[in-house]
């Protein structure tokens, strides 16, 4: 996949959490979209390590498509100084926007939101609705317990194990970057 003009949706937490280098993940993530020329897809907060991340790639000189739901403006400080902000209705359209609107789709550390964003275009790639290229940034390892969910459920019969190769899975920033890198063209 080439370098330019790709969209790459980020999923991330709306707080920082305790680990410094999530934060410093977003920071360096909003540089390297910039520096790929790649647009920032993400939920539009002006909060956490999606305003880390916002700020950091609109710094860098990115363009930045941030995505709402009306009942989230106030509590994610919904950042309008984007390139393109979308206020939705309701979470559901904000995913599907926000999915619509990217080549790419990268998960940061984040919470129940992350989570939740994450299993939903994975199941979507389990049930052939999409090919697009899903990549967990697992900074200093946050990701492990999901990633021995997945494992479990494959143990246990609930999922093929076809849905491990669904996903790839990075330690950094660097690492973010050789995989799309890596990516065939569109």
């Amino acid at each position: 996949m080439a370098q330019t003009s790709l969209s790459i949706c980020v999923f991330c937490g709306a707080k920082t959490g305790h680990n410094p280098a999530h934060a410093q993940a977003a920071r360096d993530l909003g540089a390297a979209l910039a520096d790929m020329r790649a647009r920032l897809v993400y939920g539009a907060g002006d909060v956490g390590l999606m305003g880390i991340l916002a700020r950091s790639a609109m710094a860098a000189g990115a363009k930045c498509l941030g995505v709402i739901p009306q009942h989230l403006l106030n509590l994610e400080v919904g950042k309008r100084d984007l390139t393109q902000f979308i206020v939705t209705e309701n979470m559901h359209e904000r995913k599907m926007t926000m999915f619509l609107q990217s080549d790419v789709i990268a998960l940061l550390p984040g919470g129940a939101g992350s989570l939740d964003e994450f299993f939903e275009v994975l199941t979507w790639a389990q049930i052939g609705l999409h090919q697009k290229p899903i990549i967990l940034i697992n900074i200093d390892g946050y990701w492990g317990p999901l990633l021995a969910l997945v494992d479990h459920i494959i143990a246990h019969g609930f999922a093929a194990p076809t849905v491990r190769g669904l996903f790839h899975v990075v330690d950094d920033v660097a690492g973010f970057r050789a995989a799309v890198q890596s990516l065939p063209p569109a």
